[in-house]
């Protein structure tokens, strides 16, 4: 059976753009740069030179690497240097090719450089396709926490070719699903046993949606945020051993237990958190080499915390922000969380 080519728009005006998904879409994109008008391109990517496409005009290819050591102010500066060296200008466009710290990296670089070139990306992961190359949030760590430098520049076009995902190891696969863990319980329902293009669909669907209502993080789409407070602390207190996706997770069945202690859901719900963890195969206990008292300290450095120490939690009303959440609360919560080497 053909697997069905869905294509989703995020609708912002006159910043509205495409998500395509399916197997081959990355062939579209000679077509979405034609669109742009631009005359030349940069492609920055973190995959094989054959695996990224031809954009259809003459560009530069610069290599990149995965992963969060490379998600920084000097990645962007060295971008940015290497567009102004190719002459790049303000009417043409740079693709991205890779996860999600490229996606972000290079989505911060395209917006910074010249005040703005056009971007678009190719996500090549599980967790970028459902997560970070949809909905225009670019940003690079500070050695002081994650996401700290950034802002919101949209892409033309966002390309998830599904047969990208045909290489994955084990480990991307669970940094995807913990992501697709997390919608169940902001408004995607249950996608465990979909083929994976729904999958990637239903999220983004859900995540289009949101960031439509609220492109700049000031309501609804803080519901994207949902396990992602712990799930940072636990990667920078594992040296980002221990993956986003995989933190998501953990940080997932948390929220449901933090939720439950402070009696916003009952029991039942708090037990969903944690049978919604386990159906996806993921972790959903704390590693045995990290501190609680640890994590709460960078729990408190979550761009989110303008008051105390603030978590998305569900309700009565829904997922919604929750902030000076006692700290002895969290203490009881995460020492109930069980531990497991990583």
């Amino acid at each position: 059976m053909t697997t069905p080519i869905r294509r989703i728009d995020v609708e912002l005006g006159e910043r509205s753009y495409p998500v395509y998904i399916g197997p081959g879409v990355r062939d579209r994109l000679s077509e979405i740069v034609g669109g742009t008008g631009a005359r030349r391109a940069v492609v920055v990517s973190a995959r094989p030179p054959e695996m990224v496409p031809d954009p259809g005009v003459p560009y530069l290819l610069l290599m990149a690497q995965d992963g969060e050591r490379h998600k920084t102010l000097g990645t962007v500066e060295e971008l940015c240097r290497a567009f102004a060296a190719y002459g790049l200008t303000r009417t043409d466009v740079v693709v991205s090719c890779g996860g999600g710290t490229t996606t972000d990296a290079v989505g911060l670089a395209a917006a910074l450089y010249r005040r703005g070139v056009a971007v678009v990306h190719l996500p090549t992961t599980l967790l970028a396709q459902v997560d970070a190359a949809v909905g225009g949030r670019t940003a690079v760590n500070l050695p002081e926490g994650q996401n700290l430098v950034g802002t919101y520049w949209q892409p033309r076009a966002v390309l998830c070719d599904t047969d990208y995902l045909r290489t994955l190891p084990p480990e991307e696969w669970a940094n995807g699903y913990g992501e697709i863990a997390c919608c169940h319980f902001i408004g995607a329902g249950d996608l465990h046993g979909l083929p994976v293009h729904e999958q990637i669909a239903a999220s983004v669907g859900l995540k289009a949606a949101l960031v439509a209502a609220d492109e700049r993080d000031d309501g609804r789409r803080y519901a994207l945020n949902y396990g992602h407070t712990l799930g940072y602390a636990l990667e920078r207190a594992t040296g980002f051993v221990l993956r986003h996706g995989e933190g998501v997770a953990i940080g997932t069945v948390f929220a449901g237990r933090l939720a439950g202690e402070l009696g916003r859901i009952g029991a039942a719900r708090v037990a969903e958190h944690t049978a919604t963890v386990r159906a996806y195969g993921l972790r959903e206990r704390l590693p045995s080499s990290v501190d609680p008292a640890a994590l709460i300290d960078l729990m408190r450095r979550d761009k989110k915390a303008a008051s105390g120490l603030t978590f998305v939690l569900d309700g009565a009303r829904g997922v919604e922000v929750v902030p000076d959440v006692p700290e002895s609360a969290v203490a009881r919560v995460l020492a109930a969380m069980g531990r497991e080497p990583v």
